[in-house]
This record gives C-alpha cells, sequence and structure tokens, in this order.
C-alpha cells in the first residue's frame, strides 16, 4: 500500500510524505504489516524517515466501494540539521491513524483517507486528507509444522498456480560522491535489503531500504522501483532497474534536498544454486532537488523463491518440491547499560522486526530492523540493520518451546556492529508464539565509538512455509 499526505509544520516548510507499507491478512477485513514514511518534494528533509507497525481495517460496503480504517505507531526522525530534528520530531515516536473511503479495481485500488499525524515532543501534529494506492499480490503458505516436508507431486500445482518469482537480496553498496557541497565527503558504505516481485518472467517492482555503515552511518534511503531481467544464459542473467525514493541524512551533511532520489542502476547476476545468486551492481543516485549526486557500486547475495526452477519446462518433475519455514518477529527491544564514548548506561527503546529464513532443522538466516521511538543523546532517529546466522532447536510438536541463538552484523548510527543473542519461541498455535530474546551488542574494532548494549526482546512471532524448489 503507497499512501501520500501532505503535512502542516509551523513556521516551516510543508512536509511532504510518501508511506510505502506491505501488509498481510489476518482475517477477511484485518490486516497487519510494516512500513516507513519519507518526504518527496517539499522543504529540505532530505534524509527524515520513520518506520512504524500498522493494523489496517477494510470493509466492502456497496459493489466495489469500501470503507477503511488503520492505526500506525513507530519512530524515525530527520530535519535540516541535527538541531532542527529535535524540533521537528521530538522524541522520534509518533502515531498515526486515518479512516476514509475506497474503490476496488481488482488488479488494484484507490482511495482517500483522513489522517492525523502526531510526533511525541515535537511541533507536528496535523490532520489532512491523503490518498492512497493498493496493489495485491498473493504466494502459496504452508503450516509452519511441514518445514522440511515434502510438497506431494498431485498438490504441487494448485500451490504454485499463476503465483510469480519473489526475490530476496542482502548488498553491500557503496556511494562514491561527486563534487559534494555538503560537510562530508567520503564514501558512504551501505547495507542494502531488497524485496523484488515479478509481475512477468522478465518483469518486475522492487522496494529496498539501504543504511550506512561507514562513510556515513546514520545515512538512509528508501527506493522503490521498477527492473527488468534479460537471461544471457541459464546461469547469467543480467537486469535494469530504474528507482524513485528518498534519502539523504541532513542537507548540511550530504545535500539531497527535499529527499527525492532518482536511482538506475544495472546488475550482472551469476546463480550458484537453485535459489541462490551472487551479483555486481553500477548505478548513478542523484538529488533532483539537491546537489548530491553518486556513482554507486556493489555485490549482493539473491535469495530467489521461484515457482518453478530456472529452465524447467511445465512438465517438470516435483521431487524437490519442499516446504521451507519462515518467521517474521516482531518485538519491542530495549538496548540497556548502552554505552559509548559519550554516553554511559544509556537506554535505548526499540520497535524491531526480524525475518528468519529457516534453511534446516537446526539453522537459519536472520535479517534485522530496528528504530528507536525515543531520543538517543537528545536526538531522534536511533536505528540499527543487521543479518548473520542463527541455530535453533528442532521443532517438536509434544513441545510449545523452539529456543534459537544467533549472531548478527550491520550497523546501527555509529557505525559497524555485533549483535549476539538466545532466545525462546512459545507457541501459541502453528502460526503465532511469544518471542523472548536476550543479548548483547558490541561495536566492530573499525567503529571507534567503542558501543556496547545489553538488550532485551518481547514480542509476536508469526511462522509460516513457502513450498521451494
Amino acid at each position: 500500500m503507497l499512501d501520500y499526505q501532505v503535512i502542516r509544520v509551523p513556521q516551516e516548510a510543508s512536509l511532504d510524505l510518501l508511506g510505502v507499507h506491505a501488509l498481510t491478512r489476518l482475517t477477511d477485513w484485518l490486516y497487519a504489516g510494516v512500513g516507513a514514511h519519507a518526504p518527496l518534494f517539499k522543504g529540505e528533509y532530505g534524509g527524515f524517515m520513520v518506520f512504524d507497525v500498522t493494523v489496517h481495517a477494510q470493509r466492502r460496503i456497496w459493489r466495489s466501494l469500501f470503507a477503511d480504517a488503520g492505526l500506525s505507531a513507530g519512530g524515525g526522525g530527520g530535519g535540516k540539521s541535527k538541531e532542527q530534528s529535535v524540533v521537528l520530531t521530538g522524541s522520534g515516536g509518533f502515531a498515526k491513524g486515518y479512516v476514509g473511503l475506497g474503490y476496488d479495481f481488482t488488479d488494484f485500488s484507490i482511495g482517500a483517507n483522513v489522517s492525523r499525524m502526531k510526533f511525541y515532543q515535537s511541533i507536528i501534529d496535523s490532520t489532512q486528507v491523503s490518498v492512497f494506492l493498493q496493489v495485491p499480490f498473493s504466494y502459496p503458505v504452508g503450516s509452519y509444522a511441514s518445514a522440511g516436508q515434502k510438497l506431494a507431486t498431485t498438490d504441487t500445482q494448485g500451490a504454485f498456480g499463476d503465483n510469480a518469482e519473489n526475490t530476496l537480496t542482502l548488498g553491500l553498496d557503496n556511494l562514491a560522491q561527486i563534487d559534494p557541497e555538503g560537510s562530508n565527503k567520503a564514501t558512504i558504505r551501505l547495507i542494502d535489503l531488497q524485496f523484488a516481485h515479478y509481475m512477468t518472467g522478465s518483469t518486475y517492482w522492487y522496494a529496498s531500504f539501504a543504511a550506512g555503515y561507514s562513510g556515513l552511518p546514520l545515512y538512509n534511503q528508501l527506493i522503490g522501483g521498477l527492473g527488468y531481467r534479460f537471461k544471457v544464459s541459464p546461469r547469467l542473467d543480467l537486469h535494469a532497474q530504474l528507482g524513485l525514493g528518498s534519502g539523504g541524512w541532513s542537507p548540511d551533511r550530504i545535500d539531497t534536498g527535499s529527499g527525492l532520489l532518482v536511482y538506475p542502476k544495472a546488475t550482472a547476476e551469476l546463480a550458484i544454486g537453485a535459489n541462490f545468486g551472487l551479483s555486481l551492481s553500477a548505478g548513478y543516485l542523484f538529488a533532483p532537488t539537491g546537489s548530491s549526486k553518486n556513482y554507486a557500486y556493489g555485490a549482493a547475495l539473491n535469495y530467489h523463491l521461484r515457482p518453478e526452477p530456472a529452465g524447467s519446462s511445465t512438465d517438470a518433475t516435483t521431487d524437490g518440491t519442499v516446504f521451507r519455514g519462515y518467521r517474521i518477529n516482531l518485538f519491542q527491544q530495549t538496548a540497556l547499560k548502552v554505552r559509548d564514548r559519550d554516553v554511559v548506561d544509556g537506554k535505548i527503546n526499540m520497535l524491531s522486526a526480524q525475518l528468519d529464513a529457516i534453511v534446516s532443522d537446526h539453522v537459519y538466516i536472520p535479517v534485522q530492523g530496528s528504530v528507536a521511538y525515543e531520543a538517543y543523546r537528545d536526538y531522534p532517529g536511533y536505528g540499527e540493520l543487521l543479518a548473520g546466522v542463527g541455530l535453533q532447536s528442532k521443532v517438536d510438536k509434544d513441545t510449545p518451546l523452539q529456543f534459537f541463538g544467533q549472531l548478527l552484523g550491520g550497523t546501527n548510527a555509529h557505525g559497524p556492529v555485533v549483535k549476539a543473542g538466545i532466545g525462546v519461541n512459545v507457541g501459541l498455535s502453528d502460526r503465532l508464539a511469544l518471542y523472548a530474546s536476550a543479548g548483547k551488542t558490541v561495536a566492530t574494532p573499525s567503529n571507534k565509538t567503542n558501543f556496547k548494549s545489553d538488550n532485551l526482546g518481547l514480542g509476536l512471532t508469526y511462522r509460516f512455509s513457502l513450498p521451494i524448489r
């Protein structure tokens, strides 16, 4: 779901925000998910970005006309400068409520809402009209207990049907600035997470989020757009992408103006298995309303959820089709005994989301993102983006407990960090479980702040499996 609104800011230029959310259906009328808001055209708000958890209700009221309402809560921040971000977004925490009407055209829906957005301890508290676009997509889902089991041949066609390919990408990118006018002149190194959904065998839409880990650790960008895949050989693909989005940090450090970014990019991908690929990319990222121009280059690992193996025909065998398990964890995370070069015994409260891809009975790959909803060191906008590897106990139908331990690497507001943790999922049903974790985060040797914290997490886990060939 995309939505767009213009927010009045007292004694400042208006702030326009594009919201991007991925929602999953819980019942016939209730949805839940995560998302982000970022500016595009107005003022000098490049780098402003907030993330949230959203609950969305939607009911048909007459033919294709429907009513909708929702509530979002989360955190983030930004502004022309570090100091202005405190005035603009206060502690960083915010809430948004909306209600309105829409029209369903089957392949997409459009509508308008009355929306109110409020940041705690800030000057933003505004009610306005927003417009939205919804695009549905589907994928086959199995029970979490089925993870690792083979899918019966007779069930394969029904499971896959006309479902298209999806791809998750974890990359390390670099922005080499061209004649920068902001005070930061360094090459910005990023961790990038991208999701792509194929509309045909060659064309796809995608959304990506990237955060800096070196050069400018607080830099962030949210990009979405269209891509085309050209198959050179069974193992080699070439991709062309054109993305639009928002990003930066603050215009005095890197001048992205209002935040709008344009990002054409080319990628070469080499398959290293049925579902994995390695890619190299090169592109040009620029801000039309600012002076920022950058050469972009990087490398990535791609994970494909394919409805059928590359190069297969429609009558391919189904012997390799198995259910692979996944967990989506949404939890409150508190960093205790925080220490860096200026802070001793601090605390950070964060909203966290983590995706676990189950590789085997005892191994999984976690990707975790967190954003603070309270000020850290008197400023809003603390965040983390990490990925790694985890070990877990095998799912047992006779006990609701599944224990895990994980090691993650990535970046926070100070630069590269490593986070280790242990925890448990307590099953409430096949799909839902309670989530609890404890761990420790430490700075890597290249992060001179000597950041350290103890971490506690508590929340909910949504568990499921997907048939993968």
